[in-house]
């Protein structure tokens, strides 16, 4: 079987993480959705609401699997037999970055790093950017899933 996995916070999931999620799903057997956890930032939704929009949202693929890591991700692909990571980018700016993590992952573990360059409807696109925007009343709607989009309505409205 041909595995891959897309990490990310997914802080919300916005459309741009679905389309390379989407398109990874023509290209492997099973692609696992890792979401990131890092104790040292507080996001906005809580890793498990995180996990189950990614599910809600990628249902229809029938072949992404979802679920969270703490530490190196070539740990995540070793436990599980990942050999290939699939990245979206979405600028030159992203690649420089990009680029150095995928040479030390495979330094580290010899997995591989596949880069997808983002649509350009969502180039600009960031989960940052998104809860940024819809904090001070932008319309985000069009950026985001509409399970997604009602959650983070909720969620603004409860600060």
């Amino acid at each position: 079987m041909r595995r891959a996995v897309c990490p990310g916070s997914f802080d919300p999931i916005t459309n741009g993480h679905l389309d390379i999620i989407g398109r990874a799903s023509k290209l492997y057997d099973v692609v696992h959705v890792a979401v990131m956890i890092n104790q040292s930032k507080k996001g906005l939704f809580t890793v498990d609401e995180r996990i189950e929009l990614i599910r809600e949202v990628t249902a229809d693929f029938g072949n992404v699997e979802v679920e969270s890591f703490h530490g190196l991700l070539v740990d995540f692909c070793k436990q599980r037999e990942i050999p290939a990571i699939v990245k979206g980018l979405r600028a030159v700016s992203d690649f420089d970055y990009e680029l150095q993590m995928a040479q030390m992952n495979n330094g580290l573990s010899g997995v591989e790093t596949l880069f997808v360059p983002t649509n350009p409807t969502y180039s600009f696109l960031s989960s940052s950017l998104v809860k940024e925007v819809a904090t001070w009343g932008g319309d985000v709607s069009h950026l985001l899933p509409p399970t997604v989009h009602e959650a983070l309505t909720k969620r603004l409205g409860e600060r």
